[in-house]
């Protein structure tokens, strides 16, 4: 169990199905039909944006030095995911984006937060 845990299909499978139901349990007021379609894009987003964002950030950090690495790899992060889930979830016609997008923006932001500070304290031990 702790090996199938570890893998990248569970954790795609995970934000699949975590951020998918919020986003359905977001858009239940407006019944079944209409939260479906959200809840599917938003989980197969969030399965998406966990593959490229821990790369993504890997990436950028080394490009920055100093405070930089522990804010500007976060901050284009998240506004490029916070872009992404506005523009597909407007597309579709979601009818609460907002509530729809909220936890999936945030545990995303959050996450990028805490792995840019992580690189960027790793960056500053390495010997130079």
């Amino acid at each position: 169990m702790r090996t199938f845990a570890g893998t990248t299909f569970a954790h795609v499978g995970f934000a699949f199905l975590a951020m998918g139901g919020w986003a359905l349990y977001a858009n239940a007021g407006h019944g079944l039909a209409a939260a479906a379609l959200p809840a599917v894009s938003q989980g197969v987003l969030s399965g998406l944006i966990t593959l490229v964002l821990k790369r993504a950030l890997e990436a950028m950090g080394p490009r920055f030095s100093g405070a930089l690495a522990y804010v500007v790899p976060p901050a284009i992060t998240a506004t490029a995911i916070l872009a992404l889930l506005v523009a597909v979830h407007a597309l579709i016609g979601t009818p609460e984006i907002a509530r729809t997008i909220a936890v999936p923006w945030s545990v995303s932001t959050f996450y990028a937060v805490v792995y840019a500070a992580t690189l960027a304290r790793g960056q500053a031990k390495a010997p130079k």
